[in-house]
């Protein structure tokens, strides 16, 4: 439970539910249909997560994306690793 009251709280200190007084007028097909309803929420959200982490775990997809980048990344470390050696060389 957090801080705040009627608020349970995930791992990631993210809200993630208020706790329901409840209804006494809700008739159990209600409560079924609520349950399905966030069923379908939860299979949404984590197809998206999948989706998410997919790109971004997608190597290819990132040198694509980040080409300069790495070009000039490579670019600098050859050159480090050359002047190293011509040092190396000259002692």
């Amino acid at each position: 439970m957090s801080d705040e009251p009627q608020v349970y709280r995930s791992g990631a200190g993210e809200p993630v539910a208020k706790l329901a007084a409840g209804d006494p007028g809700r008739t159990s097909a209600q409560i079924r249909a609520d349950i399905e309803r966030q069923r379908e929420d939860l299979g949404r959200s984590v197809g998206l997560l999948r989706t998410r982490v997919t790109e971004l775990t997608d190597w290819r997809r990132q040198v694509q994306e980040h080409r300069r980048e790495l070009t000039v990344a490579a670019g600098v470390v050859g050159f480090v690793v050359g002047v190293r050696l011509i040092a190396r060389a000259r002692r």
